[in-house]
């Protein structure tokens, strides 16, 4: 079987997204599925391109065991609609701007990660401009409960 391509999407791929990569990345390693699932990240824009990820992402990330340094930002490109199985725009200004990017054929790829992952309705607030210091704890555990329940959906659509 051959592995569920997911592609996280946010604005710049130096917050959210690049922490989702890292954090479902992990969820499926130590779940043993780490074979099921091929993920990515990418922004909708390109002023971070080849940068690191936030250095407050990279920090949260750590401090629950997961090193995601080494990833660098990109932008989302037309190949990515075909490379992908599912497209998770962070908020919704993300997946409407997805929207006008994807193909007609494959728009049906694109999704609001909260709403695919747990089925209720919400952004991943964008913590690039927050000040307070539990801003990206408090998307990290966002993201962890999402990618839990989106991880526990890839199980049930695989059996």
């Amino acid at each position: 079987m051959k592995p569920v391509r997911i592609l996280f999407v946010c604005l710049g791929n130096i917050c959210r997204s690049p922490l989702a990569e890292g954090i479902l990345r992990d969820l499926a390693e130590r779940a043993g599925h780490g074979h099921a699932v091929s993920i990515d990240s990418a922004g909708i824009g390109g002023w971070h391109i080849g940068a690191p990820p936030d250095q407050r992402s990279i920090s949260v990330a750590k401090a629950h065991g997961i090193d995601i340094a080494a990833l660098r930002g990109r932008k989302i490109t037309t190949a990515d609609f075909s490379a992908f199985d599912l497209i998770l725009g962070m908020d919704m200004s993300n997946v409407r701007d997805l929207s006008v990017l994807v193909p007609s054929a494959m728009a049906g790829k694109v999704h609001l990660f909260m709403h695919y992952a747990t089925g209720q309705d919400g952004d991943v607030p964008d913590p690039y401009y927050e000040e307070a210091a539990d801003a990206f704890e408090a998307v990290y555990q966002m993201l962890e409960a999402g990618c839990l329940s989106l991880l526990a959906r890839l199980g049930e659509r695989a059996s």
